[in-house]
């Protein structure tokens, strides 16, 4: 069997990024597709399970565990499982990335 959605299908309200949670598509895997305009990002969370980032576009800064660091389109990154982490779009222009939840629904625990 082969599904198709479209990014559009999964925006939600105003915003430019899509969300994808597998358990509805029949994936073991979910993610989100963010764009995200300058100083735009998430607040301090965490997930029981790992997350890989592709950064695509633009450049971000990733806080996790009290530690910095910076990505630009072409670099990969990997949360472990419970890591405290949170990023924003540091750059001039937009952040595109894919935010990759191993795992078929997405739970994430708000610590700010």
């Amino acid at each position: 069997m082969i599904t198709r959605t479209t990014a559009t299908d999964l925006r939600s309200g105003a915003g430019r990024t899509a969300r994808f949670e597998g358990r509805h598509h029949e994936s073991g895997v979910s993610f989100y597709l963010v764009d995200n305009d300058p100083g735009q990002g998430p607040g301090l969370h965490r997930h029981p399970y790992t997350e890989t980032w592709v950064v695509r576009a633009g450049a971000v800064t990733v806080t996790a565990d009290g530690k910095t660091m910076e990505a630009t389109a072409g670099d990969i990154l990997t949360v472990t499982a419970g890591t405290a982490h949170k990023f924003v779009n540091s750059g001039t222009d937009r952040l595109e990335m894919v935010c990759i939840h191993a795992s078929p629904r997405m739970i994430q625990e708000e610590l700010e």
